[in-house]
């Protein structure tokens, strides 16, 4: 059988290059050698494309870390519309591009929308679907207008702070936060990043001008959430037109929340538990509750659909949803698939086999119809 020709691509411009490089070599480590035929397509943190030496692949698959991504002049890939990827004018013969990206410019809409154009089949949802799951304030709304359940939230913008002192909050700004909010603390986030990148949790108003304003170094609005006394569940999803979803995990932070350090430096950041200690009843609304927010959000292939159990309602809230959830060992989303059965190289292969199968329907549309 014709080994399928995969590009993996990573690396990219967000702050969460570092992230990328870890769960590109987990993706690389695990895909099947007799399905797949690998290339890999490393984006410099300037965000250009350079094609990266092939004896990698066997160094990554014998161990070695992704140290970073090597950019050779003369190794620059090229996307042109209709004709795909290309090296030096040299086309490069691809069946399929693997996305392990993380965040702005990756996993936003904006990589889909190229590999779009050129005609190319990639894993993961598409320009929209990426697009909504990367913004937290967007991907709520598609959720209420379906009538799921989300945690309450206050958008406040850069352009409100950019003429205002260090210590001055606009006009109306705490009244209209405790109108909807109730009292601190609260949770301060940039609406477009992931990995909890610029997230803040708030303990009294003194402290919200500096966690809006650090906030929007990563994006130009931000959300304000009420601290929920909630216990973290996660759930994978996988899937196109029929997703499916796999047993709900808990995530317990030994920090004060499941910061940047506790997903990917501390290896004691977090106890991850599968399936999380909950009722049997509850676990299966977390199922239907994330297929339904997939759906809602137009995602496809994969995606990790975060919610949180309320303690004291005993209600799930929808947070929020990750289209290229992480890959790395510790990473949830593999982890619960491979909890239900399905193994990680299995999983991966569904993945390409989503893929293509998304692409090949998007073609066979009528454009000028």
């Amino acid at each position: 059988m014709k080994r399928v020709e995969l590009a993996v691509l990573y690396g990219g411009r967000s702050d969460e290059h570092e992230v990328s490089l870890q769960s590109a070599g987990s993706v690389i480590r695990n895909l099947d050698s007799r399905r797949f035929s690998l290339t890999l397509i490393g984006i410099s943190r300037d965000g250009r494309w350079y094609l990266q030496p092939e004896s990698l692949v066997e160094a990554v698959k014998a161990g070695e870390a992704i140290e970073g991504v090597r950019t050779a002049p003369e190794t620059r890939v090229c996307c042109t519309p209709v004709d795909g990827l290309s090296v030096g004018g040299a086309a490069l013969e691809l069946d399929c591009v693997f996305p392990v990206l993380h965040g702005s410019f990756g996993e936003d809409g904006t990589v889909q929308g190229l590999l779009e154009l050129a005609g190319t089949a990639y894993v993961g949802s598409g320009v929209l679907g990426s697009a909504l799951g990367m913004d937290k304030e967007l991907v709520k709304y598609s959720w209420i207008a379906r009538g799921l359940p989300v945690v309450p939230f206050l958008r406040v913008t850069a352009a409100e702070l950019s003429e205002l002192d260090r210590e001055t909050l606009p006009d109306g700004l705490v009244e209209r936060l405790v109108e909807h909010l109730g009292e601190h603390p609260y949770f301060v986030k940039p609406a477009c990043a992931g990995s909890s990148v610029g997230i803040h949790r708030v303990e009294s108003i003194g402290e919200l001008s500096d966690a809006l304003r650090d906030a929007f170094r990563f994006d130009t609005k931000a959300l304000v959430e009420p601290s929920v006394d909630a216990r973290e569940i996660e759930v994978a999803v996988l899937g196109n037109r029929r997703p499916r979803a796999f047993t709900p995990g808990e995530v317990i932070p030994t920090h004060t929340f499941y910061d940047y350090e506790a997903k990917y430096i501390d290896p004691d950041g977090a106890r991850l538990v599968i399936p999380a200690e909950l009722p049997d009843s509850t676990l299966e609304t977390a199922r239907k509750l994330a297929i339904e927010a997939f759906r809602a959000s137009d995602a496809a292939g994969m995606a990790r659909v975060d919610m949180f159990y309320d303690k004291r309602s005993e209600q799930l809230l929808l947070n929020e949803i990750n289209t290229i959830p992480g890959f790395t060992r510790i990473s949830m989303y593999p982890r619960m698939c491979t909890h239900d059965g399905l193994a990680y190289s299995e999983l991966l292969s569904q993945l390409v086999d989503l893929a293509l199968e998304r692409h090949a329907e998007r073609q066979a549309l009528n454009a000028d119809a």
